[in-house]
């Protein structure tokens, strides 16, 4: 019994050999691997993998023979050399293409003034010095009128301590000798005025009765030698309060300007919306959209200048005549050069002469440019000839008007 029963166990431990030594095999192969590992350096952790314990395991490097163990070695950055201060911009090479240089704008149109031209004096304030530039723009093509202007951008009627004009006025008229005073004054009135030995307030009625007498007087002044004198009233300007009060000072210009006769200009228009309210931008004299005033609401920019002389400058061609007219406008000489037969009696008027858009009456002249008198004739005109007996002239064959049909020629023929 007891002989079986060891060879039982025998035969039992016969069975577990063959799993005994592969599980020894494995022992020792993890400590020959842990000894391996032990023999390696062990990589410094930053701080973010002690944190986070986050490790990034070394790259491997296989060699032919053997694996290497050893960190991959970084790339060299190739840094690029900087240019030396002592390097001109010319010297480097330009990647970008060559920008095409913008031709200059032309020279601007030289005219040289008459010896006999007239002389327009401009006088007053900040807005007559604008106005003084937006005119001498106006006349630069125009030999037989010469721009003066005389402002003073501070001055006033009501500080005649600071710069009295009208002892200025008097002394301007007797140097310049003018044929036309265009005066501007008022947009640095709205202040205390000396009366004697008392300081009025703005807007009380002892000031604004000395305001309207001294206006007076400088209209008078003016006016001395029976001169044309053309009072241009204030624009509006941002601040509301201003803008009303030079509401009031232009109907005192009126008033005491067309007393003494001379005449009062109106701008207002011009520098309004359709509500009557203060704008920045507006339409300038081609009726383009542009900036007429500064970002301060008051002063006037190079179109608001040439917008603001756009207003006196009919009353000044008017005034003068002859000494208005332009040379050197273009397509004038072949106008000059145009005649037209003139119609004989009891003729129909089928042509006329065109009158100059430069003519300084355009307003109310009868003499047509070429002739010496206005044409005339007792035939009809097709205006009256349509207003009279509602006969409608056909248009001259070719005429863009021309819409009667063509007749039908031969076959093969053209037809227009």
């Amino acid at each position: 019994m007891m002989t079986t029963r060891y060879r039982g166990k025998g035969l039992r431990l016969l069975r577990l050999a063959p799993v005994m030594i592969g599980a020894i095999a494995m022992i020792a192969a993890g400590l020959f691997a842990t000894a391996a590992e032990a023999q390696e350096p062990v990589p410094r952790r930053n701080v973010l993998q002690r944190l986070f314990g986050v490790f990034t395991p070394q790259r491997r490097v296989y060699h032919q023979d053997q694996y290497d163990f050893r960190r991959q070695p970084r790339p060299q950055r190739i840094q690029k050399r900087r240019p030396q201060p002592s390097e001109t911009r010319q010297s480097r090479p330009s990647r970008s293409k060559a920008r095409p240089v913008a031709a200059p704008p032309p020279p601007p149109v030289v005219v040289e003034k008459s010896p006999n031209a007239k002389k327009v004096l401009v006088v007053g304030d900040f807005v007559a010095g604008s106005l003084g530039d937006g005119l001498k723009a106006a006349f630069e093509t125009t030999p037989g009128i010469v721009i003066e202007t005389r402002a003073n951008g501070s001055s006033g009627v009501v500080r005649n301590d600071y710069f009295d004009w009208p002892k200025a006025m008097s002394d301007y008229i007797a140097e310049i000798k003018p044929a036309v005073i265009v005066v501007s004054l008022g947009a640095n009135d709205r202040q205390l005025m000396r009366i004697g030995e008392t300081r009025e307030k703005f807007r009380t009625n002892a000031w604004m009765e000395e305001y309207r007498k001294r206006v007076a007087a400088l209209a008078t002044l003016a006016r001395k030698d029976e001169l044309p004198v053309l009072w241009v009233g204030m624009p509006p300007f941002q601040s509301t309060s201003m803008t009303a009060d030079m509401v009031t000072f232009n109907g005192i210009y009126r008033e005491e300007v067309e007393k003494v006769g001379g005449q009062f200009i109106d701008i207002w228009d011009g520098f309004v919306d359709e509500d009557g309210k203060f704008v920045l931008t507006g339409s300038d004299i081609n009726g383009q959209q542009v900036r007429l005033r500064g970002s301060d609401g008051i002063n006037l920019t190079k179109a608001g200048k040439r917008k603001l002389a756009f207003y006196v400058e009919r009353d000044i061609r008017r005034l003068l005549g002859e000494a208005a007219a332009a040379t050197d406008v273009p397509g004038a000489e072949g106008l000059k050069d145009l005649v037209v037969s003139k119609p004989l009696a009891n003729e129909d008027i089928i042509k006329t002469q065109p009158i100059s858009l430069i003519d300084p009456e355009l307003d109310g002249a009868t003499a047509l440019l070429g002739g010496d008198t206005p044409l005339k004739s007792t035939g009809k005109s097709p205006r009256d000839r349509l207003v009279e007996k509602g006969e409608v002239v056909a248009a001259p064959p070719g005429r863009i008007d021309d819409f009667r049909l063509a007749k039908q020629g031969p076959p093969g023929s053209s037809t227009r």
